[in-house]
C-alpha cells in the first residue's frame, strides 16, 4: 500500500487528504444530525450530510482504484471549495477564504495534470 501511495501524482495524494479531513468533518457534525432525526426523520441537514457521505466514499473508491471515471467525480468534489471561499469572505474570515482559494486551486491543478490522468487510467 505504502509503494502505492509513493508512487500517486501530489495531485490525487492531495484530493485523498482533502476527501479524508471531508469525512473527518461529516463524522463531527454526526451528533447534531442524529439529534435533528429524532424529531424528523428526513431534514434537510440530514440529506446534504448523507449524499455527500456516499458521494466522498464513492469517489474516493474510485480515485484508490485508478478509475477513469473518478477523474470528473474527483473535480465535482473539489469544486466544494469554491462556494466556500465567497461565503468566507462575506463573513469576513480573509485568512480562511485565502486558504480555500490556495486549497481550491492546488486541488484543481493537481486533478487537471497530465499526471492525474494517467493515474487514473483503468477502464
Amino acid at each position: 500500500m505504502l509503494q502505492q501511495i509513493a508512487a500517486m501524482p501530489g495531485g490525487i495524494r492531495l484530493f485523498l487528504v482533502y476527501a479524508i479531513a471531508i469525512l473527518a468533518g461529516i463524522g463531527i457534525s454526526l451528533p447534531y444530525v442524529i439529534d435533528i432525526a429524532i424529531g424528523a426523520p428526513v431534514s434537510g441537514p440530514g440529506v446534504v450530510v448523507m449524499v455527500l457521505l456516499a458521494y466522498t466514499i464513492f469517489t474516493t473508491t474510485m480515485v484508490i482504484q485508478r478509475k477513469q471515471v473518478a477523474r470528473g467525480l474527483a473535480l465535482g468534489l473539489a469544486s466544494l471549495t469554491l462556494p466556500l471561499i465567497p461565503y468566507l469572505l462575506a463573513l469576513g474570515l480573509l485568512p480562511q477564504a485565502i486558504f480555500m482559494a490556495v486549497l481550491a486551486a492546488l486541488l484543481f491543478r493537481g486533478l487537471l495534470r497530465p499526471e492525474a490522468r494517467a493515474w487514473l487510467s483503468e477502464e
